[in-house]
Order: C-alpha cells, then structure tokens, then sequence
C-alpha cells in the first residue's frame, strides 16, 4: 500500500479540495472507491497509478478494420481525430494506424518517422489502433465482427461532445449512418452511429468546452463478474473507478475506469474511460463467458493495451497472482511484448514505454 507523508493542515486542505474538484458532476461516484483512493493519491503527492509495478499507463484500444485508408479518414474527418502514427509489416501483410484526441494546437511528428515512434510508445493518452490485414480492404462485404451479438463482449467506442443532438445532425450531414440517432428509444440524448465496419460509435455529452470538436471517451467492455475484473484493472493495471451507476430494475451495472494523469489526483476530461457493464447475475453462472473478438468468425476488437517500465517483471506479476499469459515476452518472433488475459479472456498487451532502441521500438526480433 502507498505509505502517506505526513502533512500539514493546509497541504491535507489542498487535498481534499483537488478530490472535491474530481468529484463535481459526477452523480454516481462511488466515495469508497475513486474519492478514497484520490484522497490518497493527493497526501502522497503522486498519481492514482503510483505504487503499481511498472507504472502501467492505458494505451490503447485496438479494432481490426476492412480498410484502413478509409477508416484513417473516417475517423479523422468526422471525429477530428489525429494520426500519430501508422507502421507497416510487409513481411507479415499488415498495417497498424494510431489515432488519437490530440489538444488544440499540439504539434505532432509526421506519421511514420522514428520522432512519431518515439512519440507514439511515450504517449500518455489513450490512443484508438486501427489494424488492416493487407488485402481485405478487396473483399465483398463485411470482413470484421462489429461485436453486439449474443453472448459479445465488445460493445463500442465513445466520442463526447458538447451537444449530441447538433453534433449527430452534422454527422448526418456527412453521411454518417446511424444504430440510434438521440430522440429515439427511451434513453433520449445519446446515439449510436456506425463507422466503416459497422462497430457502434456511441455519441456521448460533456461538460461543456465551448467547442463543436470530438473526444475519444470511452471503450465499453462487458464483464462476467465486476469485482474480479476490477480488482485487475485497479491492482494491477493502475486504473481508477472514477464512477459507477446501478439500474436495478434493468438489472445491469456500470463502471467506469481511467488513469489517472500523472501529478494528478483526477482524470483528465479529454481523454476516454474504460466502461466495464456487468449484466446482473453473469457472476453466478459458471458456464457462461463472453466472446472475446479474437475468437474465429468473430474477430473484429482486438485488445487494449497498456504501457509499462518493464514488461518483463509485469508480465511475471501477473502470473504470480494468477492471471495466464497468451503471449509471454519472449514467445513468437517479437521479443519484449505481451499479451495476459483478464479475468474475461480479454487480450491485454503489455508494452516497453520508450520502447527497446533509439526508434522506441517495442519489441525485438529473435
């Protein structure tokens, strides 16, 4: 645990204020969970993530697309995303694009230069990876499993915004096409739009920014069980439950996850949560499971990663407590990264913050 310094009454005052302040406008804070651990965080004088072994970072969010060229575009061109990054492995036919909300005015290295490597694996937002396995984009129809059919795990990405229904009438207006636009069904002020291969865009509001630009806001992961996935994602992979919400009568629960930034004691507004959705009573069924997106016929989300010092030692901590590896670190012919499983099944890669070389290259081949 996180041995506190010992404070004065005003640096103890200063603290509570900063946990005050992560807490306004959110209706459904938990105080046992994110206000204790934010109280915490601020007496140390660190960051939420302070404490873990390899100060892992949220990183990424990896869907599999038809066609990156036209997903690259979509995302940037509706979403007003960035591209950080695109890597190519033509011995192994595919691509990988990173895209991120960058803030105004931030400069970024052009894509695909070792300064946009070194950028990338330094990163301390979340970014969304787009993989294109070279070739599909020449296929017939769809190629990828959007997810949200029975038994899914993956639900959807988030984009926030000040107003949705403005937003989604421009979005129409570009010929974005729609699950669920915001007056319909009974959840009125949010939609559903779809993107290039079908994955469900969720359109979220905001505190408002004074902006009619988008915001990466969330990942939406279904869980078996909430107390076990997380108990990984704040124990071991350095998140925070920054708010909750329960609806009984529906039966179904939500927990919303980030990191938090460093020298921080609460979440930066711009950068996205993981929301994990526990369907009430998946627990207490010991056949059920979710479909992961790695499974054949249903491959389309990948994995989120997160960034570590050392994957190594994250990798053999994450043993000792019980959780499996798909991919070990010297595994395969990419030395160096990893992929754990989660108490869902879930990939998890792990990754060398900075990389391994002066290109901040994640892995080594051997």
């Amino acid at each position: 645990m996180m041995r506190l310094r010992s404070l004065s009454r005003q640096s103890f005052a200063r603290a509570s204020k900063k946990v005050g302040s992560a807490l306004r406008g959110r209706t459904s804070v938990r105080p046992a969970s994110f206000a204790r651990r934010a109280l915490c965080t601020a007496m140390a004088g660190g960051s939420a993530g302070a404490g873990i072994l390899g100060n892992p970072t949220w990183q990424q969010t990896m869907l599999r697309v038809k066609d990156g060229q036209t997903s690259v575009k979509h995302y940037q061109d509706v979403y007003g995303m960035t591209l950080l990054d695109k890597l190519d492995f033509p011995d192994m036919n595919f691509s990988l694009y990173f895209l991120a909300t960058v803030k105004d005015g931030e400069k970024t290295p052009e894509p695909g230069t070792d300064e946009a490597h070194r950028y990338l694996w330094n990163y301390p937002g979340v970014t969304l990876e787009l993989t294109h396995n070279w070739g599909t984009e020449a296929k017939e129809g769809d190629v990828y499993h959007p997810g949200n059919q029975e038994k899914d795990g993956f639900g959807h990405i988030a984009f926030a915004c000040d107003d949705v229904y403005a937003s989604s009438e421009r979005l129409s207006s570009q010929g974005v096409d729609f699950k669920k636009k915001p007056d319909e069904g009974r959840m009125k002020g949010l939609a559903f739009a779809y993107d290039p291969d079908n994955y469900w865009v969720e359109i979220v509001r905001r505190e408002p920014m004074n902006s009619t630009s988008f915001n990466l806001a969330q990942t939406m992961l279904r869980v078996k069980d909430p107390q076990k996935s997380l108990k990984f994602y704040i124990d071991h992979m350095g998140m925070t439950l920054v708010r909750e919400k329960h609806f009984e009568e529906a039966k179904f629960s939500l927990y919303f996850l980030a990191t938090i930034p460093a020298g921080s004691t609460e979440p930066d507004p711009t950068q996205p949560v993981l929301e994990l959705t526990h369907n009430h009573g998946t627990e207490d069924d010991e056949s059920f499971n979710h479909f992961t997106g790695n499974e054949d016929g249903r491959k389309g989300f990948g994995h989120v990663g997160f960034l570590v010092d050392d994957v190594y030692a994250k990798c053999k901590e994450l043993q000792d407590a019980g959780f499996q590896m798909k991919k070990g670190p010297d595994d395969g012919t990419m030395k160096g990264l990893a992929f754990a499983l989660d108490p869902d099944g879930y990939w998890i890669e792990i990754i060398k913050r900075g990389g391994y070389d002066a290109e901040a290259t994640p892995y080594t081949l051997g």
